[in-house]
Formats: C-alpha cells, structure tokens, sequence
C-alpha cells in the first residue's frame, strides 16, 4: 500500500520525495539533510538536483548521473523523481519534485503538496514533467528502519553516524 509523505514546509518537495522513495517520514529525512547541510529554506537548492541525489546516494541508493528528458508515462523506470510544474523566474529554472512509482504495473505519482486532495495521484494529463531522475534501486522503499543517511558533526567536532 502505497502511502505519501506530505511536505511540511512550502519549500520541503525533495526532502518530502526523498522520504517517499525512503518509505520514512518527513522529520526523519530533514533531520538528517539538515545534518548534511541540506535544508529546504537554502534557496539556492531550488533549482538544483545534486542535493537530492545527494540525500540517496547517503542512503545507498543510486540514481541516475543527469536527467533525463520526459517522454511518456510508459516509457519512466518503476521508480524516478520527476520535475514538475516548471517555470523560471529572472532566468533560473525551478520545479516541483514529486516520485513516480510502478506497483505491480500500475503507474502512480506521489506528490507531497499539502493542498492536494489526494496525494497519491493517477492524473497524469494534469502533470506536465520535463525530466527524470531514475532511481535504480528496486528495494528502494524496503530498506531497513536502521538506513545510515550520512554523517553529521556532533558539539565536540566528532563525526557520527546519522541514521533514520
């Protein structure tokens, strides 16, 4: 069954697609980007995509090295993150991040947006991606509860494991 994250920050869609692919919560994931550095107010992330694959890479998850261009529904992996909702403003691309996943050859897209009336989303004429981020790893959002998500720094200036 699938069930989505919701983003709890306006600005929170990666971390909220990172948890979906992670099968964690959203705290989870943005304790641990915040301890990577990562958080979802850094404007300059907006229009990035190495901070996300960064988040899964932490994890032991690989993607793909570029984005790939959409083509159609049927031809996306059983799971990507997909780049919707583009626009630019003064000349740099942004985007809504949401995860498209294939269960038992059913297509869905989980969208974290907080105002959706369902997050789980078979309206696929209604969403207009641009590109893909393939995400390889077919046991993806059956990891363990225990995933080692990067290292953080503690008080003292000693690394530690972070794991959610």
């Amino acid at each position: 069954m699938l069930k989505p994250v919701i983003q709890e920050e306006t600005t929170g869609c990666g971390i909220a697609s990172v948890a979906n692919i992670l099968g964690r919560t959203y705290s989870e994931v943005k304790a641990a980007a915040n301890a990577m550095g990562i958080h979802a107010s850094d404007e300059s992330l907006w229009s990035d995509t190495q901070y996300v694959r960064r988040m899964l890479s932490s994890a032991g998850i690989n993607t793909s090295s570029d984005e790939i261009p959409f083509e159609s529904w049927n031809s996306l992996p059983d799971l990507a993150l997909l780049s919707i909702k583009h626009h630019q403003e003064e000349g740099k691309n942004f985007w809504h991040w949401v995860v498209f996943k294939r269960v038992n050859g059913q297509p869905y897209v989980l969208d974290s947006a907080s105002y959706l009336p369902s997050n789980i989303r078979q309206d696929f004429d209604a969403m207009q991606p641009k590109w893909f981020i393939e995400v390889k790893d077919d046991n993806a959002a059956a990891l363990p509860v225990n995933v080692t998500f990067g290292k953080m720094v503690t008080a003292d200036g000693q690394a530690s494991q972070q794991t959610v």
